[in-house]
């Protein structure tokens, strides 16, 4: 007898669900023939424009989720969200966050459209040229600037990216990797709610199903629920194609191709209000829902699921229209503008002539001309927009929202090298465990600082260290409504990926810095796609604005094998190469203090720099506090430049030595140079804190620090893998002679961290043996 199949039935949520058709009969929630008229002409031409983009991309770009979502970003923009159009850097203002990075065209699109309303009919709303994204602009969308047509130096064009970069007024995230711009954008709710905990700036996300089907979105939303992020708005545009299908999401009981849940069951299950609007390209409904989403206090974060068509109008729909669309001044490209042309009762230019750069910018200008006379002919709808736009800034200055922000910029320039707090002055008789001291001295200044960090870690607080920078403040999980003073971000669990995508938010935001915490085994490699982004977004922000990055903390822990009992799938001596100079110079720094001395001088040293991505890498076990004095070596205070001596000899040395990490290189220090310079060896060695922090230093101060005579002679002695090392070894026998974890060409196995290092041959006797045959071979061959 074959057994019974029960109903499975969930538990209550914290989310209430809604229909658009039971808004509708709210009177409150239904669009006027004003803006439904206005709003239906502004959509003609925002759908031509993207088509005209696409085109003259040249074929690229992502025009049928553009399309799509346009009707749900014109009623935020014009209807809905408080904001200055004078001043898109107010950080009190709505933010429209784009996690969907390929709808960038739409953003251009959109963007340009309402400023050239406002150029038309508001002038003195302006923003500065270099904050406007002007009709001018969308010359540069996916054009490199160095291909040098007339036009572009012309107007002085923005470039303007494939996936929206903060060089794009209104944006703040770099987007663009599936799932990242959800974390980022819930990272960005976080830190508003923060700053302005009444009447908090709300955040506009938007997305599509395909992004949702990451992993690391779903552990985002898991965080804005626990966060109680009730000033967080998804809007789904939800037109079941991707790249590849035409079925993403389950749907009227049919599972999808990809995954077996409808965006609503998704959003609900984590804990979201969720309102299904069965016509996302029927302004009535998109209006009734975005108002009645903005009128929702009940201290959750809210989705609205827009049933589309991607590509809707545009002769190509579905998947079809995600990646490609019309071929170059085609037939189906001039048919997706009749619309347009039929309305307005204008012809666009037919392109002739050869396909050279400069006669396909000529006549993508002369379209875009076409579209600023349109706009300016037609007064009557486009004026009422330009109202809607004032009246956005009215209605955001009327909000007089007041920031409780902490002192984030003192973070930055407050705290010297050379002013080391006492608690951070070890003697030669201690032995701190360096993720302990690290995670106290970013404690000490975010408390000085009014509570500046904010921290979400994989389950692992008290493990990590973290939990020290957020001790000073209300204990427990920070929620925007029932603990907002924490400082502890729940992270979803045991979810690096998604917590750093919010922490990286947090940060770009500008008025917080966030953190994000693990086993430098995983940071390393599941933080660093966002990582990238953000420092993306920082360079580009620095370059829009004048002003400088935000930084975004990866703390990672228990770095290297001596984290031995947990084994080679946790005691990693990968991580530093996945970070160390991976990126362009000042956007991210590492650190690898030897001991807890290093500690203050390189993270204040490292914090002054503000680069984008601050990473240290530190280790588990206590380390014990280097006589400096005793070996002849610099002091702490040192640290600072990236390289210091340990010791170092008047004279040729009969050796160098390189260390990096404070597990091999502790036992190096503090086990192995003694009974060398007991021998009599006169050794040059160095230690390596921040390669990044030493490369910033003139190419004079480098030679001045660690020669690169001796750098001919050196081996090195690593906590990491060998590649971390060639920069500082510039001889053949070099790197052959060197202490590195996979010299043995395997991963360790579990143990004591003793253990491990004996087993990789790192411990003490087997690197003395190791020097002993080094310093040999240089006073055999002398290497130069």
């Amino acid at each position: 007898m074959p057994v019974k199949i029960s109903n499975f039935k969930t538990d209550a949520k914290k989310g209430r669900y809604y229909k658009v058709k039971d808004i509708l009969k709210e009177a409150e929630f239904k669009i006027s023939k004003e803006d439904l008229k206005a709003l239906t002409y502004a959509d003609v031409v925002y759908r031509a424009l993207c088509s005209i983009l696409y085109d003259f991309a040249p074929l690229s770009g992502h025009p049928g989720g553009s399309i799509s979502s346009g009707r749900i970003v014109a009623n935020l923009a014009y209807n809905v969200m408080s904001y200055d159009i004078t001043d898109p850097d107010r950080d009190d203002a709505d933010i429209l966050s784009y996690a969907a990075g390929h709808k960038a065209l739409g953003f251009y699109a959109m963007s340009a459209l309402r400023n050239e309303i406002v150029r038309t009919y508001a002038p003195a709303l302006l923003a500065s040229e270099k904050r406007q994204l002007r009709l001018e602009d969308l010359l540069g969308f996916r054009h490199s600037l160095s291909i040098g047509t007339k036009l572009l130096k012309e107007f002085n064009v923005k470039p303007l990216d494939g996936h929206p970069v903060p060089i794009s007024p209104f944006i703040k995230i770099s987007t663009g990797a599936s799932g990242v711009g959800v974390g980022s954008s819930v990272g960005l709710g976080i830190a508003a709610a923060a700053a302005y905990p009444q009447n908090s700036p709300k955040v506009n996300v938007i997305e599509g199903e395909g992004g949702l089907s990451a992993g690391r979105s779903a552990e985002a939303l898991a965080i804005a629920s626990a966060a109680g992020l009730d000033n967080v708005i998804f809007h789904l545009d939800w037109n079941q194609a991707s790249i590849d299908s035409n079925k993403v999401t389950a749907e009227n009981g049919v599972p999808g191709d990809y995954v077996s849940w409808t965006p609503a069951e998704l959003f609900y299950i984590n804990g979201f209000n969720v309102i299904e609007v069965p016509d996302g390209l029927d302004f009535k409904q998109v209006y009734a829902a975005q108002k009645f989403a903005y009128s929702l206090s009940d201290a959750q974060p809210t989705v609205i699921v827009y049933r589309t068509v991607k590509g809707w109008h545009y002769g190509i729909e579905g998947k079809a229209s995600h990646g490609s669309g019309h071929k170059f001044a085609s037939e189906g490209f001039y048919a997706s503008l009749s619309e347009f042309e039929k309305t307005f009762k204008v012809s666009f230019p037919r392109f002739e002539g050869e396909q050279t750069p400069q006669n396909v910018e000529d006549y993508f200008w002369k379209t875009l001309l076409t579209v600023r006379e349109v706009i300016g002919k037609n007064k009557k709808y486009f004026e009422y927009l330009a109202g809607k736009i004032a009246a956005a800034k009215l209605d955001l200055d009327s909000k007089h929202r007041v920031s409780q922000a902490p002192q984030t910029e003192k973070v930055y320039t407050d705290f010297k090298p050379q002013q080391v707090p006492a608690q951070f002055n070890y003697t030669v008789q201690d032995n701190p465990a360096i993720r302990k001291v690290m995670s106290e001295a970013l404690a000490y200044i975010s408390k000085e600082t009014g509570g500046s960090m904010y921290v979400a870690c994989a389950d692992l607080s008290g493990s990590t260290g973290v939990g020290a920078i957020v001790k000073p403040y209300a204990p427990g999980f920070y929620n925007k409504n029932s603990n907002p003073q924490s400082r502890m971000v729940a992270g979803g669990g045991i979810c690096e990926d998604g917590l750093s995508c919010v922490m990286s938010g947090v940060s770009a935001f500008g008025r917080q810095i966030g953190v994000a915490a693990s086993y430098a085994a995983f940071t390393s490699a599941m933080t660093h796609t966002q990582a990238r982004l953000h420092a993306i977004g920082q360079q580009c922000y620095q370059e829009a604005t004048g002003k400088p990055k935000h930084t975004f903390v990866i703390f990672g822990s228990h770095a290297g094998i001596s984290t031995g009992e947990d084994g080679p799938t946790h005691a990693d001596p990968q991580c530093l190469q996945l970070i160390e100079e991976d990126f362009p110079k000042g956007a991210a720094i590492t650190l690898t203090p030897l001991d807890g001395n290093d500690v203050w001088p390189l993270l204040s040293e490292a914090l002054s720099k503000r680069p984008a991505v601050l990473y240290p890498v530190v280790t588990r076990p206590n380390v014990k506090i280097i006589d400096r004095e005793a070996l002849g070596g610099d002091p702490a205070i040192n640290a600072k430049n990236g390289v210091y001596a340990i010791s170092k000899v008047k004279g040729i040395p009969d050796g160098v030595i390189i260390v990096q990490g404070a597990g091999a290189g502790g036992i190096f220090v503090n086990g192995v140079l003694p009974e060398l310079q007991k021998q009599g060896f006169k050794l040059n060695v160095y230690c390596v804190s921040s390669r990044e922090l030493f490369t910033m230093l003139s190419p004079e101060k480098q030679e001045e620090i660690l020669p690169f005579e001796d750098k001919k002679r050196a081996m090195a002695v690593t906590d990491f893998t060998l590649p971390t090392m060639y920069c500082w070894l510039k001889s053949e026998n070099g790197p052959k002679m060197s202490v590195y974890p996979f010299k043995q060409d395997k991963y360790m196995t579990s143990g004591k961290a003793g253990d491990v290092y004996k087993e990789a041959h790192m411990d003490a006797q087997s690197q003395l043996a190791q020097v002993l045959e080094y310093l040999q071979e240089v006073k055999k061959t002398s290497w130069h």
